[in-house]
């Protein structure tokens, strides 16, 4: 008698979070301190691949804090470089006043060992308040209807018609940046809420909400 064969589990991608450590170190850097309004300011994103696989279907999730919550998506232009065009990001408002916005198209590719550096410029229209803004990006890897979380960057700060707000930037290590017991959470729970949503924009938007309220748990 033939002994039944028994499945082996699919290996995992060679992005997703091994360990304590995201695949792709991220930073945001050379923003402008303040913005005017109806006036851009160009800032470039660094997605540095840890490891020695190409990871593709990335798509970076910038997040908006602004300290009077004032700040609505209609005010915020967003666009970045997708190799020879622009695509614009739209955001949208979270229960906890932060504006989300995903990087859309079929993703970016980062090889193994490389720094894909990607241009992108914001605005602000000229009703909105003098405020101050911390933005950051997380990092989503698309898989079909699922994603994974697979880098977090430094935080930006910057004014909307004011003084420059206080800066934090941190650069990350070679390595990547540490995961938190949170991370480690939403790498096991965020592809199941993922999974009932349709559309690259729906599925990039509910897994920044589960990493938002990952965050929120730290």
């Amino acid at each position: 008698m033939v002994a039944a064969a028994t499945s082996s589990p699919a290996p995992a991608s060679p992005c997703t979070p091994v360990g304590r450590s995201f695949p792709l170190a991220t930073r945001i850097h050379g923003g402008p301190d303040v913005y005017e309004g109806g006036e851009f300011g160009g800032w470039y994103l660094d997605l540095v691949n840890t490891t020695r696989h190409t990871c593709a279907g990335i798509h970076p999730v910038v997040v908006l804090v602004d300290e009077r919550h004032a700040l609505k998506p209609s005010q915020v232009r967003l666009e970045f470089q997708d190799g020879a065009r622009k695509r614009a990001v739209r955001f949208e408002s979270t229960d906890a006043d932060e504006l989300v916005g995903a990087f859309g198209g079929a993703g970016l590719t980062v090889g193994p060992g490389r720094t894909l550096t990607v241009k992108v410029r914001l605005a602000v229209t000229e009703d909105a308040v003098p405020n101050e803004v911390t933005a950051n990006a997380a990092v989503v890897q698309r898989h079909g209807e699922d994603g994974d979380w697979v880098g977090q960057s430094n935080d930006y700060r910057f004014g909307i018609g004011s003084a420059p707000a206080a800066r934090h930037d941190t650069t990350p290590t070679p390595e990547g940046l540490p995961f938190t017991d949170a991370a480690e959470e939403l790498a096991s729970t965020g592809p199941a809420v993922a999974a009932a949503v349709l559309g690259t924009a729906a599925l990039l938007l509910v897994t920044a909400g589960a990493i938002l309220r990952a965050r929120g748990r730290r």
